[in-house]
Protein backbone atom coordinates (compact mmCIF):
# COMPACT_ATOMS: atom_id res chain seq x y z
CA UNK A 1 0.00 0.00 0.00
CA UNK A 2 1.71 3.26 -0.59
CA UNK A 3 2.22 5.45 1.81
CA UNK A 4 -0.05 8.83 1.24
CA UNK A 5 2.25 11.95 1.45
CA UNK A 6 1.22 14.67 4.56
CA UNK A 7 1.40 17.81 2.75
CA UNK A 8 1.52 18.56 -1.29
CA UNK A 9 4.09 17.20 -3.12
CA UNK A 10 6.01 16.03 0.11
CA UNK A 11 7.50 12.93 -1.68
CA UNK A 12 8.60 14.96 -4.75
CA UNK A 13 10.28 17.59 -2.60
CA UNK A 14 12.09 14.77 -0.37
CA UNK A 15 13.67 13.25 -3.11
CA UNK A 16 14.49 16.04 -5.10
CA UNK A 17 15.83 17.73 -1.86
CA UNK A 18 18.23 14.56 -1.57
CA UNK A 19 19.36 14.48 -5.19
CA UNK A 20 20.54 18.26 -5.58
CA UNK A 21 22.28 18.40 -1.66
CA UNK A 22 24.73 15.05 -2.79
CA UNK A 23 25.46 16.91 -6.37
CA UNK A 24 26.16 20.47 -4.17
CA UNK A 25 27.52 18.58 -1.36
CA UNK A 26 30.45 17.01 -3.95
CA UNK A 27 31.06 20.22 -6.12
CA UNK A 28 34.25 21.74 -4.72
CA UNK A 29 33.00 25.21 -5.97
CA UNK A 30 30.30 25.36 -3.37
CA UNK A 31 30.48 26.74 0.04
CA UNK A 32 27.94 25.34 2.54
CA UNK A 33 26.50 27.68 4.97
CA UNK A 34 27.35 26.50 8.73
CA UNK A 35 23.53 25.45 10.27
CA UNK A 36 22.08 22.75 10.20
CA UNK A 37 18.34 24.29 10.08
CA UNK A 38 18.50 24.82 6.14
CA UNK A 39 20.35 23.41 2.95
CA UNK A 40 22.12 27.23 1.57
CA UNK A 41 25.41 27.19 -0.03
CA UNK A 42 27.15 30.01 -2.23
CA UNK A 43 29.76 29.69 -5.38
CA UNK A 44 31.56 32.29 -6.17
CA UNK A 45 32.18 34.27 -9.57
CA UNK A 46 28.80 31.97 -10.89
CA UNK A 47 28.93 34.69 -12.96
CA UNK A 48 31.45 37.18 -14.59
CA UNK A 49 32.13 40.95 -14.52
CA UNK A 50 30.79 41.25 -17.92
CA UNK A 51 27.74 39.40 -17.27
CA UNK A 52 26.93 41.05 -14.66
CA UNK A 53 27.05 43.85 -16.59
CA UNK A 54 24.82 42.70 -19.55
CA UNK A 55 22.37 41.58 -17.05
CA UNK A 56 22.02 44.81 -15.28
CA UNK A 57 21.37 46.44 -18.27
CA UNK A 58 18.50 43.99 -19.17
CA UNK A 59 17.41 44.30 -15.56
CA UNK A 60 16.91 48.11 -16.31
CA UNK A 61 14.86 47.13 -19.38
CA UNK A 62 11.93 45.03 -18.03
CA UNK A 63 11.38 46.46 -14.10
CA UNK A 64 8.13 47.18 -13.24
CA UNK A 65 6.67 47.59 -9.73
CA UNK A 66 7.20 44.03 -7.94
CA UNK A 67 3.99 41.67 -7.53
CA UNK A 68 2.99 39.35 -5.03
CA UNK A 69 0.43 37.29 -4.81
CA UNK A 70 -2.72 39.33 -2.93
CA UNK A 71 -3.87 36.87 -0.64
CA UNK A 72 -0.44 36.13 0.41
CA UNK A 73 1.26 39.61 1.24
CA UNK A 74 0.20 42.71 2.47
CA UNK A 75 1.23 46.08 0.52
CA UNK A 76 4.34 47.25 0.78
CA UNK A 77 5.64 43.80 1.50
CA UNK A 78 7.88 44.27 -1.11
CA UNK A 79 8.87 47.30 -3.01
CA UNK A 80 11.27 46.23 -5.42
CA UNK A 81 11.34 46.76 -9.04
CA UNK A 82 11.71 43.20 -10.96
CA UNK A 83 10.64 41.75 -14.67
CA UNK A 84 10.77 38.29 -16.24
CA UNK A 85 13.77 37.73 -18.90
CA UNK A 86 12.80 36.26 -22.01
CA UNK A 87 13.20 32.93 -21.68
CA UNK A 88 14.36 32.63 -25.67
CA UNK A 89 16.85 34.84 -25.66
CA UNK A 90 20.09 32.96 -25.96
CA UNK A 91 22.64 34.99 -23.24
CA UNK A 92 19.69 34.61 -20.62
CA UNK A 93 18.92 30.29 -22.27
CA UNK A 94 22.94 29.92 -21.33
CA UNK A 95 22.98 31.33 -17.99
CA UNK A 96 19.58 29.69 -16.93
CA UNK A 97 21.38 26.05 -18.29
CA UNK A 98 24.42 26.71 -16.13
CA UNK A 99 22.01 27.39 -13.10
CA UNK A 100 20.50 24.22 -13.95
CA UNK A 101 23.43 21.78 -14.40
CA UNK A 102 25.08 23.66 -10.99
CA UNK A 103 22.00 21.77 -9.44
CA UNK A 104 21.28 18.62 -11.86
CA UNK A 105 17.21 19.91 -12.58
CA UNK A 106 15.90 19.50 -15.49
CA UNK A 107 15.41 22.86 -17.22
CA UNK A 108 11.52 22.46 -17.40
CA UNK A 109 10.95 22.50 -13.36
CA UNK A 110 12.48 26.01 -13.33
CA UNK A 111 10.49 29.40 -13.52
CA UNK A 112 11.51 31.96 -15.26
CA UNK A 113 14.67 33.88 -14.70
CA UNK A 114 13.29 36.98 -12.93
CA UNK A 115 15.52 40.00 -12.13
CA UNK A 116 15.23 42.42 -9.38
CA UNK A 117 16.49 46.02 -8.93
CA UNK A 118 16.37 47.83 -5.58
CA UNK A 119 17.03 51.23 -4.95
CA UNK A 120 17.75 53.63 -1.88
CA UNK A 121 14.67 52.48 0.59
CA UNK A 122 13.20 49.50 -1.16
CA UNK A 123 12.98 46.03 0.82
CA UNK A 124 11.67 42.70 0.49
CA UNK A 125 10.33 42.03 3.59
CA UNK A 126 11.22 38.51 5.67
CA UNK A 127 9.02 36.02 3.89
CA UNK A 128 9.51 32.02 2.30
CA UNK A 129 9.89 31.45 -1.34
CA UNK A 130 8.02 27.94 -0.87
CA UNK A 131 3.81 28.11 -1.63
CA UNK A 132 1.62 28.48 1.21
CA UNK A 133 -0.71 25.35 0.24
CA UNK A 134 -3.72 27.03 2.56
CA UNK A 135 -3.82 29.61 0.40
CA UNK A 136 -6.52 30.63 -2.90
CA UNK A 137 -3.54 31.16 -5.30
CA UNK A 138 -2.04 27.02 -4.46
CA UNK A 139 -4.74 25.77 -6.72
CA UNK A 140 -3.25 27.68 -10.08
CA UNK A 141 0.31 27.10 -8.71
CA UNK A 142 0.00 23.22 -8.25
CA UNK A 143 -1.21 23.05 -11.41
CA UNK A 144 1.55 25.09 -12.97
CA UNK A 145 4.11 22.54 -11.79
CA UNK A 146 3.67 22.43 -7.76
CA UNK A 147 5.48 23.37 -4.80
CA UNK A 148 9.35 25.35 -5.09
CA UNK A 149 11.85 22.97 -4.06
CA UNK A 150 14.73 25.08 -4.45
CA UNK A 151 15.77 28.95 -5.26
CA UNK A 152 18.91 30.14 -7.09
CA UNK A 153 19.72 33.89 -6.86
CA UNK A 154 22.80 35.65 -7.96
CA UNK A 155 23.91 39.26 -7.25
CA UNK A 156 25.37 41.20 -9.67
CA UNK A 157 26.43 44.63 -8.24
CA UNK A 158 28.49 46.21 -5.16
CA UNK A 159 25.71 47.64 -2.94
CA UNK A 160 27.35 50.96 -1.43
CA UNK A 161 25.10 50.17 1.97
CA UNK A 162 22.52 48.01 3.14
CA UNK A 163 20.64 44.99 0.43
CA UNK A 164 21.96 41.94 2.41
CA UNK A 165 20.00 38.73 2.58
CA UNK A 166 19.34 37.73 5.53
CA UNK A 167 17.95 34.48 6.72
CA UNK A 168 16.18 35.37 9.57
CA UNK A 169 15.58 32.31 11.64
CA UNK A 170 19.27 31.32 10.91
CA UNK A 171 20.82 34.75 11.89
CA UNK A 172 22.47 34.48 8.41
CA UNK A 173 23.41 37.99 6.72
CA UNK A 174 24.99 37.67 3.71
CA UNK A 175 26.20 40.87 1.70
CA UNK A 176 26.08 41.17 -1.88
CA UNK A 177 28.65 40.32 -3.95
CA UNK A 178 29.09 40.32 -7.47
CA UNK A 179 28.99 37.30 -9.09
CA UNK A 180 27.79 35.11 -6.18
CA UNK A 181 25.11 32.41 -6.92
CA UNK A 182 23.53 31.04 -3.47
CA UNK A 183 21.44 28.64 -3.54
CA UNK A 184 18.64 26.75 -0.91
CA UNK A 185 16.34 23.79 -0.36
CA UNK A 186 12.99 25.70 0.35
CA UNK A 187 12.10 22.39 2.08
CA UNK A 188 13.56 20.08 5.28
CA UNK A 189 15.41 16.74 4.25
CA UNK A 190 11.75 15.07 4.95
CA UNK A 191 10.44 17.15 2.35
CA UNK A 192 8.35 19.53 4.50
CA UNK A 193 8.07 23.41 3.98
CA UNK A 194 11.48 24.75 5.88
CA UNK A 195 10.16 27.76 8.21
CA UNK A 196 14.07 28.19 9.05
CA UNK A 197 14.44 29.62 5.03
CA UNK A 198 12.51 32.67 5.86
CA UNK A 199 14.50 35.37 4.34
CA UNK A 200 14.31 39.32 3.51
CA UNK A 201 15.82 41.80 1.07
CA UNK A 202 17.34 44.46 3.66
CA UNK A 203 16.35 47.49 2.94
CA UNK A 204 19.40 49.38 0.60
CA UNK A 205 20.50 52.49 2.48
CA UNK A 206 23.32 53.60 -0.55
CA UNK A 207 23.65 53.25 -3.93
CA UNK A 208 21.21 49.87 -5.95
CA UNK A 209 20.97 46.13 -5.99
CA UNK A 210 20.41 43.92 -8.70
CA UNK A 211 20.34 40.63 -8.32
CA UNK A 212 18.14 37.58 -10.58
CA UNK A 213 16.39 35.11 -9.25
CA UNK A 214 15.28 31.61 -10.42
CA UNK A 215 12.49 29.06 -8.69
CA UNK A 216 12.50 25.36 -9.10
CA UNK A 217 9.23 23.44 -8.94
CA UNK A 218 8.49 20.09 -8.20
CA UNK A 219 7.29 19.04 -11.35
CA UNK A 220 7.50 20.72 -15.36
CA UNK A 221 6.29 24.90 -14.72
CA UNK A 222 3.63 26.07 -16.91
Amino acid sequence: MTKTATVPDQDALKRVGAMVRKRLDADPQAYKIPTDRAEIYAIGDFLSPDECQRLMGMIDAVARPSELHETAYIAKFRTSYSGNFDPHDPFIKAISRRIDDLLGLPGKTGENIQGQRYLPGQEFKPHNDWFYTDQEYWQLERKRGGQRCWTAMAFLNEVEEGGHTHFVEIGASIEPKPGVLMVWNNATPEGLPNEDTLHAGTPVIAGQKYVLTKWFRTRKHG
